[in-house]
């Protein structure tokens, strides 16, 4: 079974009924907040190592966390340093995983057009002229995997992280038996 490894979890929660992004941008220095550019504010944590965009509707999206944990971490020290300006935060906030991506080895080289006619091409995008990859569609788990010749993998769309596992691994077998990973 291949590794995976987690490199992004972009997750989704509330914080508040509304939020005042002027005010939490005066009071908070990390906050990075350009109204004319962006409606959200932008708060970057460096342990863990997230960005989270808080919007005045009190909803918040959170990214960069390579797990779970570090999602409620993020969540969790915004709803502190809210609480502190004086914004009634939610208790206990629904955090709701809207994609994981993640990375892993097959641990041989794919020859992509193989692979393209193998998976039959109603699953399938390749056009090696604009990308380097063919992107591989999964029903179930519903995720998208990028296939490099390397035959690393980038797997995307996941909402668990045993979707992830269970899709990579899907793949591998499928590949195996077809005789499509070589060594």
């Amino acid at each position: 079974m291949p590794d995976v490894k987690v490199e992004n979890i972009v997750a989704s929660t509330s914080f508040s009924d509304k939020l005042d992004l002027d005010v939490i941008a005066q009071s908070l220095e990390e906050a990075e907040y350009e109204p004319e550019q962006f409606p959200g504010l932008v708060y970057r944590l460096s342990s863990p190592k997230t960005a989270t965009l808080l919007f005045r509707s009190g909803k918040a999206n959170c990214t960069g966390a390579k797990n779970i944990e570090d999602v409620r971490t993020t969540i969790n020290i915004i709803a502190e340093k809210l609480k502190k300006l004086g914004v009634e935060v939610y208790k206990d906030p629904a955090i709701v995983i809207q994609n994981i991506v993640a990375i892993s080895d097959l641990g041989g080289e794919l020859n992509l057009n193989e692979v393209a006619m193998a998976l039959g091409l109603e699953n399938v995008e390749y056009e090696p002229e604009q990308f380097p990859g063919l992107v591989y569609r999964i029903k179930e788990p519903k995720v998208a995997m990028l296939l490099f010749g390397s035959g690393k993998i980038v797997c995307t769309g996941a909402r668990k992280i045993t979707d992830v596992s269970l899709a990579v691994e899907k793949l591998s077998q499928e590949l195996t038996s077809l005789g499509l990973i070589h060594h």
